[in-house]
């Protein structure tokens, strides 16, 4: 899921992640003629706005922990066999015969179109070609540093198992007595609702679970744990003033229709705290954020199997570069004009039409440097796990990951890939579409 034209997607759009030279300075002005004190829109900076959680570069980023973090499942194998191409090519040949047996595997390339704002292919993504995939962009009048989210869930129709990306969770905090009367716990402040920060664990299980899982019945989490490397392995800095970063993930089994589940979630808090000088002293605002949400769910005992076929959709999200252009820069004329409320979507309609298609050389300097960082990123994690193998797509004229253990590979111009054991095998027999045989790279 990414451009419209994929020609210059060798960026990545995965690695891309607002960012800013610095904090700038938080002005104040008076709310309700009282002399409580708060940011105004114009001191926002870039970075403020990035940590109150911009959907997109949250989503792409949210498929690198694919990459940074293998499931345990995954990691109690490496511990067991070691992680050496030598050992994994080992395995290999000792099931060589079972392996040959395999069914070919094909992926499909399915977009999703920003239909209620740009109009625009917002991004697109690989999934097994016989899942079901639904995705969405949702704009958000009334939240102007994060005035657009996004969703996608991709399910296997056959069996219970399942990828799902989340939209970001927005809050704010003030520790202001008298903030705390106007915003009391559950308003809305700029769009975020109000309420006490909490830790990653605490919120997947106190925000993200109860919003998103509250219809499962017998749920219980089974493991819990903090990912402090995860802010780190994302390229999240938190070196700025003010600025921290925190992940965690957690475990959960249930009963799905007769079925044991299980399902692991992932998230990162995000946070900023702004000190501000007022009648009370030096109070904080603290704007935080629930971001790279994701879970993966499958039947009890098989989740950590399909890590290769998850990091496989992972690693193939590709974000429209032109779309996320129009939402950075409706976010800075929103901050600009110090604009709260969208009144309408005609407003927003108008707002979109002021954009334009020039791609700033600072933007572009980001995604080229948040490029390098998914490269060794991906790159130090293939070192040590060999799910997916790298193949070169002749049709795109771009490396793609596709789960490891097949011997060949082949792409059509649609964006079809078909990867399997069988040396005798050519997708070209009985289809009407052009399939070339994609070379695999050895790293």
């Amino acid at each position: 899921m990414a451009a419209s034209t994929m020609t210059q997607q060798s960026v990545h759009s995965n690695s891309f992640h607002l960012q800013t030279r610095s904090l700038q300075p938080f002005r104040s002005f008076p709310v309700r003629a009282l002399s409580f004190r708060a940011p105004s829109f114009r001191a926002l900076s870039f970075r403020a706005l990035s940590l109150r959680a911009q959907f997109f570069p949250t989503l792409l980023l949210a498929f690198m922990i694919f990459l940074a973090l293998p499931f345990q499942g995954c990691s109690k194998q490496d511990k067991a066999e070691g992680s050496s191409r030598e050992a994994w090519e080992a395995a290999g040949r000792e099931g060589a015969d079972e392996e040959s047996r395999k069914p070919p595997m094909r992926f499909r390339t399915e977009v999703c179109i920003d239909r209620t704002g740009t109009g625009k292919e917002a991004f697109r993504m690989l999934v097994p070609a016989d899942w079901k995939f639904a995705a969405g962009i949702t704009w958000i009048l009334d939240n102007p540093g994060m005035p657009a989210t996004g969703w996608l869930r991709a399910t296997n129709p056959a069996l219970p198992e399942e990828l799902e990306v989340f939209p970001n969770q927005a809050f704010f905090y003030t520790d202001n007595p008298l903030g705390q009367q106007l915003n009391p716990p559950g308003s809305k402040y700029f769009g975020a609702e109000v309420r006490t920060p909490v830790g990653p664990v605490q919120a997947l299980k106190s925000i993200v679970l109860k919003r998103f899982r509250r219809s499962v019945k017998n749920l219980s989490v089974v493991h819990e744990e903090r990912l402090p490397e995860l802010a780190a392995a994302l390229g999240v800095s938190s070196r700025e003033p003010g600025v921290s970063a925190d992940g965690g993930k957690i475990r959960v089994k249930y009963t799905k229709d007769g079925t044991p589940m299980e399902e692991e979630l992932y998230g990162l808090i995000e946070t900023l705290a702004v000190p501000i000088q007022g009648m009370y002293g030096t109070t904080t605002n603290t704007f935080w954020t629930v971001s790279y949400i994701f879970s993966v769910k499958a039947p009890q005992g098989t989740l950590d199997s399909l890590g290769p076929l998850f990091r496989t959709m992972g690693s193939s999200f590709r974000m429209n570069p032109q779309w996320l252009n129009t939402y950075v820069q409706v976010v800075n004329f929103l901050i600009q004009n110090q604009i709260r409320h969208i009144r309408n979507t005609g407003e927003l309609s108008r707002i979109i039409s002021q954009t334009h298609r020039e791609i700033s050389d600072d933007m572009q300097r980001s995604w080229e440097q948040r490029q390098g960082v998914y490269d060794r990123l991906s790159e130090r994690f293939s070192q040590n796990i060999r799910s997916v193998d790298e193949y070169y797509d002749p049709v795109s004229e771009r490396s793609v990951e596709l789960p490891a253990g097949y011997r060949n590979a082949w792409v059509n111009g649609l964006g079809e890939y078909v990867i399997t054991e069988q040396e005798d095998y050519n997708p070209n027999v009985s289809s009407n579409q052009n399939w070339q045989r994609m070379e695999r790279r050895d790293r």
